[in-house]
């Protein structure tokens, strides 16, 4: 089957800057959608009927159209945070071609003498500012895409609040076209001027005295969560996350999730790493929200609920862990059931019923048992001694293909 949908990324110089077959696949186009600025670029002689996004956002008008030549405007490259990406996703490749113009990363590396291979790309665009979070380090060199003109200012006030202050910022605007300008200043000294709402924002991270860097290796410190006390200590939750074993694109069920250190501490190993965290008591959903925004994974999906009720329907799992409420009935019957075939389940048992619990299953199911004994040196009169932690029973299994 030959393409009919053409995604054409289309840049702020406009028709003039397009390719031959970008400008021939317009020309021949019976409808071409896109955003209203993105649709002003284009010439009169581009006879086809012009068509905006419906608002909500959807697809559906383009896929009503199969099979007629269709063109999408997209900005720049249309696979990089574009739509490109999102109808890749429900149209097949042999039916689509994508013709890119540089992305903005690319324009403003360019602009900044910045090699590419060296900065993290991210996006605010729909998504909370929140996301930086994860990636804020003195020297880190960050290209964001704004979702708007208030970026910047939401940006550089995230910047102040986490001790990076001092980090330069150099926003671009327009970039590519007649319009494109930048503007310069450290989040400290960000005065809020006007912006245009199509914009990048450059980060040179520089951290104060007083900032907090927080590694992406698995046991970041107890003092990193707001907790009730639920909480599963540094070095357990290391060793937890050694034996879960994230993987890119892979989504883990944090079930009993308390204050979601588990669930939070998998997506920061990926960017592309998922969890839903399950959780029944309010004031500990309350925590999770607080601890995911905070540590930069606010895509971290909660479930309000018990399980094993609350997790049906769910998406099943690459991985599962269960921090709380494994001795409820069927909780462990439930998660082993929708657990993907190879994927990996460790639960973590403090009780002696749990623990029992866990001999049981592993003497039905197989797995691995594990008991952790941690001790820290603490003052004992004008000496020191070794204050036990509770021991961890822990169970590590993963499912064969054939279960």
């Amino acid at each position: 089957m030959s393409p009919w949908l053409t995604i054409v990324g289309i840049g702020e110089d406009g028709f003039s800057g397009l390719g031959k077959t970008a400008r021939h696949a317009l020309l021949n186009a019976t409808c071409v959608f896109g955003g209203k600025r993105q649709l002003d670029l284009l010439p009169v002689c581009i006879r086809a009927e012009r068509l905006a996004w419906p608002s909500p956002f959807s697809l559906a008008p383009v896929l009503a159209l199969r099979g007629k030549p269709v063109c999408v405007l997209a900005s720049g490259d249309p696979m990089l945070f574009g739509v490109g990406a999102s109808l890749a996703r429900i149209v097949e490749n042999a039916e689509m071609h994508v013709l890119p113009s540089p992305s903005s990363f690319s324009l403003a590396a360019a602009r900044l003498g910045w090699a590419l291979q060296d900065v993290t790309t991210l996006s605010v665009v729909a998504r909370p500012v929140a996301a930086l979070n994860a990636h804020l380090h003195s020297g880190a060199r960050l290209l964001v895409l704004s979702n708007d003109g208030s970026s910047p200012a939401a940006v550089a006030a995230l910047l102040r609040q986490r001790g990076f202050g001092p980090s330069r910022m150099g926003v671009l605007e327009h970039l590519g076209g007649p319009a494109e300008r930048r503007v310069d200043a450290s989040a400290d000294d960000w005065s809020d001027p006007p912006i245009a709402a199509l914009n990048l924002i450059a980060i040179e991270c520089i951290a104060t005295a007083h900032a907090q860097p927080l590694s992406r290796v698995g046991g970041l410190p107890d003092s990193a969560f707001k907790h009730d006390g639920q909480l599963t200590k540094r070095d357990v939750r290391a060793i937890t996350l050694a034996r879960l074993a994230p993987l890119p694109g892979q989504l883990l069920w944090d079930v009993g999730a308390g204050s979601g250190s588990i669930g939070i501490e998998w997506m920061r190993t990926y960017p592309s790493c998922r969890t839903l965290a399950i959780e029944a008591d309010e004031g500990r959903q309350q925590l999770i929200e607080h601890n995911r925004d905070t540590l930069g994974v606010p895509g971290l999906q909660l479930i309000r609920g018990k399980a094993p009720h609350a997790l049906e329907g769910l998406e099943r799992p690459d991985a599962i862990f269960i921090g709380g409420g494994v001795t409820r009935e069927g909780v462990l019957d439930t998660c082993w059931q929708q657990l993907k075939p190879g994927g990996r389940l460790v639960a973590n048992a403090v009780t002696l019923q749990s623990e029992m619990l866990l001999m049981n299953w592993r003497d039905r199911h197989g797995g691995e048992l594990t008991r952790v004994h941690i001790a820290q040196a603490q003052p004992l009169g004008e000496f020191d001694t070794w204050r036990q932690a509770l021991p961890i029973t822990l169970l590590d299994m993963t499912k064969p293909f054939d279960a």
